[in-house]
Formats: C-alpha cells, structure tokens, sequence
C-alpha cells in the first residue's frame, strides 16, 4: 500500500452508527457492529450476528423493536481464502401487523453448500416498552440445517467512549496529542438497544479449503415490493428480488473502525455501496493509509491494519479450528479480537494499541460493558426496560 499523507475525519461515531448521509436516510439499515466467534459451548458451531439502528431508549421498545420490512439484511461468508463471499444469508421480514405480534423472518441461504438454496422463517422477539422484564428470547432452530435464528431487541453490546476518542484524535490533528483525554471511561452506548441479529450455524456448513472463514454484514433498501406491490418476497421469487436490479445499498461493514474512522466522510456512501472485491483491488487503499498516517501509525501497523481490511476485503476472519471457550461468548486468550469478535472483546483498545504503535496500552478505558452477556445463544443481553417507578438512574453515560 502506497504511504500518502492525510487527515483523519475527527467525528467518529464508532461502533459504526450514522457514519454517512446514505445510512441516515436509511436508518432501519444502520449497521452498528459486526460479531463472528466459536459457540464457548459448543465448538462445532459459530455464531454470526450484526446489529443495526441503535441508540433505540428503553422507552421506544415497541416502536421500534420491529424490522423494517423493506430492508434486506445480508451476511456474507469467504472461504476460500479471497476477497469474493462463497455463501450469502439474506434475512428479510414482514409488515408488522400488531405491536403484540411477532413479525415473520424469511431467511435465505445460498452458496456451494446450498446449491438450491436454503430457506426457513422463524419469528421474531416482540419488544415491550411496559414490562420492567424483558421478554425471553425467541430461537428458532431450522431441522434441515440445524441452524438456529434470533432476531430481537438487545442491549447494545459495544462499550466505548465516543466523545474522549473524538477529543483525542483532535488533539492530535492539533500537532499536541493528549492521551489524558482517553481517561474519561464513560460508554456512550450505556443504556440503549440495537436490533440484533444472530445466527448459530454448524461450522461443517461454512467451513472451505482452509478453516479461516471471513464474516461481514451489508444492508440494502429492497425496490421489489414497491414495484410489486402486494408481493412479498418468497422462496420462489427470492432470487429475482435480491438482484441488484431491486436493491439499493445502505451500509456494510467487517472490521470495526475501519469504514467509521479511516475512509473519508466524502467516500463513506461510496465506500457502503462498494464491496469486498473493490477492497481487495484497492479501490480505498489510500485513503485508510492516508487517515492512519495522520495519527503517526507506523508503515508495519498500517500493513497489519491492511492485512485485515484491505488485501482480502473488509472481513472480520474466523479461525473455525482455534478454541473458543469461557462465559459471556468466550474468553480463551488469543481466540478473540482480531480473530473475529466475541461480546466481551474490547476492539477499541486493541485498535488504539495498535494505531498508536503500542504507544496507547489502556485503551479509552471502557474495559467492559455495562450489562453482563449471556453464557448462551444468542449471547447479547436482553434489551434495557423502562425503569420501574422510584428509580430514577437511566445508566446513561454520555
């Protein structure tokens, strides 16, 4: 990658929230996070799952806690040891009826090992803005595949500090970096909800020629229904509704930081409406080395940085054969972050560890998150409720 100078963009909104006009307008498609990670309990399975439109108020549970049902949520697996996806899940839902009743999941699975592709529904967990409980989590496991389904609120699982990152790397453009502005330790996403959705998916059906797989997650505004109207997306007509004649991109994303922080908020829309491919071919090689260079990384961190993002696409990479074990989604050393990402992985610190050239070792000093994960699929905490009357904490932390 050639080294060009640069700045970077200092209004960051990582995890990935709102990072371009193109995803503002299509806010039901706002990707936040991006998780792919072995099962702890059962290492024969890994769980792929993205969220999307956060910052939802405990508040706002029922109305927003359905899916949009003109958008299509899409994960692509790479198996092969390239840039190109080898097995695409698209996830679709329908119009929400009654605030009561949980909406229909279509789910649509292609790729070698389907070579007639896999379908299955499942429903969705309903949100409560009332219940000072959340309701349990509905799974749904397809008897064909063995693959298990969730979709639902759930707390936002990314525990950062926004506003000190964003001093930061101000200061830094300011020639004067102050790393005393990294000891705040507030999480910006304390307290909210996201949309979530994961899967758990027998490893024997994503594994290629090697046991390194790489996971990412697009959105799309879907054009069929309103040029169809009253026709719903089935088995029979998913292919012709998921070509790229009835869709419209909105956001995607593989490796956290990476579209939010290093490409330019000028080619953020074009960056969400390219693909994995394009990575690979450089299409935005240097524009990340220029936004890199501008924080004082190192030509060794960049390549490293590169390795990851760039030279085989914008994936997050699963070592299927390298141990996860532990509570929480896992917590075996060496099995998380940047080898996919589990829950609990603190992504900041390791990107700021690596962006500072080691120079960065306590991270933004969010160390976890606010809520515990669970120990079991789908992993994410259950959605913050509304506050029972007399207390008065929200456990915002802006």
């Amino acid at each position: 990658m050639a080294a060009l100078a640069g700045t970077l963009p200092l209004a960051t909104q990582a995890a990935d929230h709102a990072e371009s006009l193109q995803v503002i307008r299509g806010i039901a498609g706002d990707i936040a996070d991006v998780y792919a990670f072995l099962d702890p309990n059962d290492n024969s399975r890994a769980v792929l799952a993205f969220d999307v439109r956060g910052f939802i108020v405990p508040g706002e549970n029922s109305n927003i806690s359905p899916f949009d049902h003109e958008t299509l949520y899409h994960i692509d697996v790479e198996n092969s040891g390239d840039a190109r996806p080898d097995m695409r899940i698209d996830i679709v839902f329908d119009k929400q009826t009654s605030r009561s009743v949980p909406q229909t999941a279509r789910v649509f699975v292609r790729g070698d090992g389907f070579r007639d592709g896999l379908r299955f529904t499942a429903p969705t967990t309903v949100g409560s803005a009332t219940a000072s409980v959340a309701p349990a989590a509905t799974v749904t496991t397809d008897p064909r595949s063995n693959i298990s389904f969730f979709a639902g609120l759930r707390e936002d699982p990314f525990f950062f500090d926004i506003p000190a990152f964003n001093r930061f790397t101000a200061s830094i453009a300011s020639g004067r970096a102050d790393p005393s502005l990294l000891t705040r330790g507030r999480d910006t996403f304390a307290g909210y909800n996201v949309q979530m959705i994961a899967l758990s998916v027998p490893i024997s059906l994503l594994r290629g020629p090697s046991s390194v797989i790489g996971v990412s997650a697009s959105t799309y505004e879907t054009r069929f229904t309103d040029l169809f109207p009253g026709t719903t997306i089935t088995a029979d007509n998913a292919r012709l509704a998921f070509s790229g004649s009835f869709l419209k991109p909105i956001d995607r994303m593989g490796q956290p930081v990476i579209n939010t922080v290093a490409i330019p908020f000028a080619r953020k829309d074009e960056y969400n409406s390219s693909t994995t491919v394009d990575d690979a071919n450089g299409k935005f090689a240097a524009d990340i080395v220029a936004s890199l260079k501008s924080l004082g990384t190192n030509s060794d961190n960049i390549n490293l940085l590169a390795s990851l993002a760039v030279t085989r696409g914008d994936y997050l990479r699963l070592n299927l054969g390298l141990p996860n074990k532990g509570r929480q989604g896992g917590a075996s050393d060496g099995a998380g972050y940047p080898n996919g990402r589990r829950p609990a992985d603190d992504v900041i610190d390791t990107v700021l560890k690596v962006v500072s050239n080691g120079g960065i070792t306590t991270g933004d000093n969010v160390n976890s998150n606010d809520a515990l994960f669970l120990d079991t699929f789908p992993f994410f905490a259950p959605p913050n409720q509304p506050r029972v009357t007399g207390v008065v904490d929200d456990n915002t932390r802006n």
